[in-house]
């Protein structure tokens, strides 16, 4: 049986939120600007940054395990403990965001001066899981904030600012060389210099807009002084008083997880894989494949591969945020479920046509119908599942939420190599074709198994 709610917020006070206006939920949703520019800069250079350093293409997804088994352990812990949390000036959800930029700024700085794999992949470790404490609760901060009218348009503001990063990040390693001068050869770690600059941009740039979005943002207090004492009777004590509890309730909720959440979880574990696969070996399957670069060799053509992959990118993240400014359109004409159908449809078609292009300009076509994939899984699950949670729990099921994003992400880390090197003879374009086949899959299995409230298809 769910637990009785408590007064961290009622249902009354959800159905009582005011209405924000643009800028408000403008700052509301900044910080998420800084926190996928420095996701998206280890997105697109990691294999990379690997292969300088020495890997095989079947070492490269064990050695990304680091980001999915960081987000397992991390995330539902965050978001159990935001939910327990109160300070009068930070609130519930910004202290974590403070703690994990700070930290996450600092990886960033670390992460281009590895001069080994190990140092890499050590590095890796340590900034995903300061990433995921600061944006875990940003999910729930928008549910916390916004009433029901308002979580899509706050959700789609989120995808706007994920894609107007992302778009700057992946074109920074190219703007460096032809701007600033600053030269695509290696440094003394054996990671090119342009880089090694951006990775430091990076890491000043997730600081800053989560700094922004902490003191331009307020939070609902608790409306009940005993808060803390009805959770703990209803829930146990918190992590600072038991460990024990707080796997007890991490476990009970997912036993407990509302039929929306089982449903859309299926979604995501057909959707994520797809993406991992294009974030292994798109960018690097680019370089050999397309631009016939080697990693081993002295001359910049394999570089210069690895920049125009994230060129691509950067438009398929250009797409996305023009294509989140649409997506009240799309939801008021089709609804969340068959908007998100038609988008995951539409990215997986992206991603199967990268196979058979030997045109490098062809490749903004196919990266730019990602772009439309990309907008809807970054807002339309979250919107779809927000309604259907219990109030008090938003943080820890918006954690666990995530299971279904890491879980397919360790299955690919630690089988993926052996199918790349026994089946598809390390094909790194092969495997992002197998991507698209995913995408489409779950495109197909949202149509026919989610199910929306109608209130919920209202703007």
């Amino acid at each position: 049986m769910e637990p009785s709610p408590i007064v961290l917020d009622t249902e009354q006070a959800i159905q009582a939120k005011p209405h924000f206006n643009f800028w408000q939920i403008w700052n509301m949703c900044f910080g998420f600007f800084g926190i996928q520019f420095g996701w998206s800069l280890q997105m697109n250079n990691m294999s990379a940054i690997y292969e300088y350093l020495g890997a095989s293409a079947e070492q490269i997804p064990g050695l990304w395990l680091a980001a999915p088994m960081t987000g397992l352990l991390v995330q539902p812990i965050i978001g159990y403990l935001s939910d327990r949390t109160w300070h009068p000036a930070w609130g519930r959800r910004r202290p974590y965001f403070l703690i994990g930029a700070i930290l996450s700024s600092l990886a960033l700085f670390i992460m281009p001066n590895a001069s080994a794999v190990w140092m890499a992949a050590g590095t890796l470790w340590i900034l995903d899981s300061c990433i995921n404490v600061s944006m875990e609760p940003f999910r729930a901060f928008v549910a916390d904030n916004l009433n029901e009218q308002q979580r899509p348009f706050g959700y789609s503001m989120q995808s706007m600012f994920i894609g107007a990063a992302a778009f700057i990040a992946g074109f920074l390693p190219g703007i460096l060389v032809n701007w600033f001068g600053i030269s695509r050869e290696k440094a003394t770690g054996g990671i090119p210099q342009n880089i090694m600059w951006s990775f430091y941009i990076g890491g000043i740039m997730f600081l800053v807009a989560v700094l922004y979005t902490v003191f331009r943002s307020k939070e609902y207090p608790p409306t009940d002084p005993n808060w803390r004492q009805q959770l703990n009777a209803e829930h146990g004590p918190g992590l600072a008083g038991s460990i024990g509890g707080a796997i007890k309730e991490i476990t009970a909720s997912i036993f407990q997880m509302p039929a929306q959440m089982k449903k859309l979880a299926l979604v995501q574990f057909l959707t994520w894989p797809g993406l991992f696969l294009m974030w292994f070996y798109y960018t690097t399957g680019v370089a050999r494949d397309i631009f016939k670069g080697d990693p081993n060799t002295s001359n910049a053509i394999y570089t210069q591969g690895i920049e125009h992959a994230n060129a691509t990118s950067s438009i398929l993240n250009l797409v996305t945020f023009l294509f989140s400014l649409t997506l009240s359109f799309w939801v008021a004409k089709l609804g969340k479920k068959m908007t998100h159908t038609f988008c995951l449809i539409i990215g997986g078609i992206g991603l199967f046509t990268v196979k058979y292009i030997s045109d490098p300009a062809m490749l903004y076509v196919s990266m730019s119908l990602v772009g439309v994939a990309w907008a809807s899984i970054l807002s339309m699950p979250y919107s779809m599942l927000a309604g259907h949670l219990p109030a008090n729990k938003i943080g820890i099921y918006m954690g666990i939420f995530n299971f279904f994003i890491v879980l397919p992400e360790i299955i690919a880390s630690l089988f993926f190599g052996k199918i790349m090197e026994s089946f598809l003879h390390n094909d790194r374009l092969l495997a992002v074709q197998i991507g698209g086949c995913l995408l489409m899959a779950a495109g197909f299995v949202c149509a026919f198994i989610v199910k929306e409230k109608t209130q919920d298809e209202l703007l």
